[in-house]
């Protein structure tokens, strides 16, 4: 038997079934093995007749939910039907991504050898450019970067390395462990918060260098028109969201030290769009404001009391 017979390959989709379709084809071509779960976020009716269709043309699974339950929710969804369906491992796809078979099969290898590994190829931008591999997320600064411009001296203690949910590979042990996708993140930073838990779980983290995937990235969020600009989502979601992640997963003092560096970090969210689309602050600078003082609420709402500390002072003094 085949060994991609035991994947299940998950993609979610979300008013975007033309795309859902090319790029499935171009990475799996015909008579691919194993399974083929998509997940459709509903949109509209003719969204769901239209993606309803292409799958039942190519014989995937089709699991239409009556709302739209975000990123994390739906591949979580998917996951359930793969996994009660036989699946052993799954790989999650977003919907602007492709790869070969070729690299399918050399993931699908290293993570049948490796049950505790979460594994991603190196995803690039349709120019060849690179889109993400691996990233560090270093807790004092609060800030992302590539983890080959990590400091020769870096406490590595202080450094959450994860990466991209646009491509990546595990167990479904692994993933059953996790408990998949943390779902109060709905859209963006899900990713981040699953390959911590992965470490904290005792498994690991990695993208291998020799192997690719494309993400065209925006495609399904990106303002119509604009090469660069982000969708308001964007800005709101990653503006909020990495409040939650500290919330969910760092110690107080980094948490307030985050806290008090949010106006900065969301400004350059926002720079992530050029400052073209600054013209427009209904679509820019009031979601990510939005977001920001929504994941501020989230931050203190898990906080737990310290101590000996009356709540309302200890607010009181961090403002």
């Amino acid at each position: 038997m085949d060994p991609l017979a035991h994947l299940a390959v998950l993609v979610v989709n979300f008013g975007s079934h033309e795309v859902v379709e090319a790029n499935l084809t171009r990475s799996l071509g015909h008579g691919f093995p194993g399974q083929v779960v998509v997940v459709d976020n509903f949109s509209t009716e003719q969204e769901r007749d239209a993606i309803s269709e292409v799958c039942a043309r190519h014989g995937w699974t089709l699991l239409a939910l009556p709302a739209n339950e975000g990123f994390g929710g739906g591949n979580n969804r998917g996951a359930e039907v793969a996994i009660d369906r036989g699946a052993t491992e799954l790989l999650l796809v977003n919907p602007d991504a492709w790869l070969s078979e070729e690299t399918i099969r050399r993931l699908h290898e290293q993570v049948r050898a490796d049950r505790g590994l979460q594994l991603a190829p190196v995803v690039l931008r349709p120019d060849g450019s690179l889109y993400t591999a691996e990233v560090d997320l270093h807790l004092g600064l609060g800030e992302m970067r590539s983890t080959n411009r990590r400091p020769s001296d870096a406490d590595p203690g202080r450094i959450h390395t994860w990466v991209s949910g646009a491509c990546f590979m595990m167990s479904t042990e692994l993933w059953r462990r996790l408990g998949g996708f943390d779902e109060d993140y709905f859209l963006y930073w899900e990713d981040v918060d699953l390959s911590r838990r992965v470490v904290q779980l005792g498994g690991s983290v990695r993208a291998d260098p020799s192997l690719f995937a494309v993400h065209d990235e925006g495609t399904t969020h990106r303002a119509e028109g604009e090469r660069r600009a982000k969708s308001p989502i964007y800005y709101y979601y990653n503006s909020r969201n990495r409040l939650l992640y500290a919330a969910k997963l760092l110690p107080r003092d980094d948490g307030r030290r985050w806290m008090r560096q949010t106006l900065r970090a969301s400004y350059r969210i926002l720079l992530q769009g050029g400052r073209r689309q600054f013209v427009n602050p209904r679509r820019t600078i009031w979601p990510a404001l939005r977001g920001s003082l929504d994941g501020m609420r989230l931050w203190r709402s898990h906080l737990p009391a310290e101590p000996g500390v009356d709540e309302d002072t200890d607010s009181a003094t961090d403002r």
